[in-house]
């Protein structure tokens, strides 16, 4: 396998990570008592992405490595 694919793997393997992580210990204003005026209420409050693109990426690391096993295991 080439690298181009391995890198294909992990980018698909880090979306897919990252739509599974986006809502995890998210509080809507709503939820919060917190709503700002001109806003959705079921806007986040503090979203953090930062955090959760580190923890996509840590998860997408061994996702992508097991794909890439398995292609190599089953040539």
């Amino acid at each position: 396998m080439s690298y181009p694919t391995l890198f294909a793997i992990y980018a698909i393997a880090w979306w897919l990570s990252l739509f599974a992580v986006l809502p995890l210990g998210v509080k809507s204003q709503e939820e919060s008592g917190e709503v700002t005026p001109g806003t959705e209420p079921g806007a986040p409050v503090a979203p953090r992405l930062g955090r959760k693109v580190l923890i996509t990426s840590i998860v997408a690391f061994p996702v992508a490595g097991a794909i890439y096993a398995l292609v190599q295991f089953a040539n």
